[in-house]
């Protein structure tokens, strides 16, 4: 009775042994990370594009996702982190609203020893230890492509001057302000070119028809000959205002946009939008890996971009690689 009580034992301890032992396949691996993730909103396609892709990813990658969306305010990021923090999460992925005031949060990350991978959006700070990663669209090259569209533009048709407004993103991010750079490093030194006025449609449809309607007003559609703007929602909103005038002036001016949404690719391919510069939300796969490449112990490179370029009313627009996301 004795012996068959102990080959009982032995048998359950076996039996649990083997079953600890199956947790150390790469799918068991992979659903013990938790993926803190603070979305910045919900204010356009590309954002919802963008949280399409990182659940997608986290999913495909076996990962457990905490999102939180901060409905554009950034103490609801702060507070967010903070609760991954406590969470114990294995890395913090956020989009920064505006690229300052993020010290004392990263900071506690840190402490915990938790690493934060910044996406499509960077942060100002004198210590770049509080963020291992950044992923997302070079900013610059985005609106230096802009500016280069509109000087080929000028040289096609001869313009000698072109008056331009500029609808800007979300004060102090980093798209608005490195859109805004790339774009003047190309155009500021060629007196063809004068930007008239810079307006801030904060990434917002509706801010943009706003903007359009105000400028209109300042200038009239006939002192506007150029409209730049940060990205496709905002560009779409003025362009909802333009069309529903009956001014010829209105109809010539040259739009330029940034993102790559169908809408707005649709609206290129119809002439009623000059340029459309890429930018791609579909992050999700590209931040997966850094977070796999973390959990396998290999070092990050610290920047990380994917390849983008831009369509326009040059390109030959019936070819299938021309399509919006």
């Amino acid at each position: 009775m004795r012996k068959a009580i102990i080959l009982v034992l032995v048998l359950i301890l076996l039996f649990g042994l083997s079953g600890c032992a199956g947790k150390q396949d790469p799918a068991g691996d992979n659903a013990s990370i938790v993926v803190g993730f603070s979305q910045l909103g919900a204010e356009s396609s590309w954002r919802i594009a963008n949280t399409a892709s990182m659940e997608q990813a986290a999913k495909e990658a076996g990962y457990s996702l905490m999102m939180e969306n901060a409905n554009q305010k950034q103490e609801k990021q702060i507070d967010a982190i903070r609760s991954f923090i406590a969470y114990r999460v294995d890395v913090i992925v956020f989009s920064p609203i505006v690229e300052t005031g993020w010290d004392n949060v990263l900071t506690e990350a840190k402490q915990a020893g938790i690493p934060v991978i910044l996406m499509d959006r960077m942060i100002e700070t004198q210590d770049d230890s509080l963020y291992t990663a950044y992923i997302g669209a070079d900013f610059y090259a985005e609106g230096r492509r802009a500016g280069e569209y509109l000087v080929r533009k000028a040289d096609e048709t001869g313009a000698d001057k072109l008056r331009i407004v500029e609808i800007c993103g979300t004060t102090d991010s980093t798209p608005m302000r490195d859109r805004q750079r790339g774009f003047m490093d190309v155009i500021g030194q060629d007196d063809r070119f004068t930007v008239i006025d810079s307006v801030d449609g904060d990434f917002l449809r509706s801010k943009g028809e706003e903007c359009m309607r105000e400028l209109l007003a300042k200038y009239g559609a006939d002192g506007i000959d150029v409209i730049y703007s940060h990205n496709d929602s905002m560009t779409l909103g003025a362009l909802d205002v333009l069309e529903s005038l009956d001014d010829p002036a209105a109809k010539d001016m040259i739009l330029i946009t940034v993102d790559g949404e169908r809408e707005a690719v649709d609206a290129l391919k119809a002439g009623r939008i000059n340029c459309v510069v890429q930018c791609t939300p579909h992050l999700g796969p590209d931040v997966m890996k850094l977070v796999g490449d973390l959990k396998d112990g290999k070092e990050l490179s610290k920047v990380n971009h994917p390849d983008e370029s831009a369509f326009t009313d040059f390109d030959d627009l019936s070819d299938p690689a021309v399509e919006g996301f």
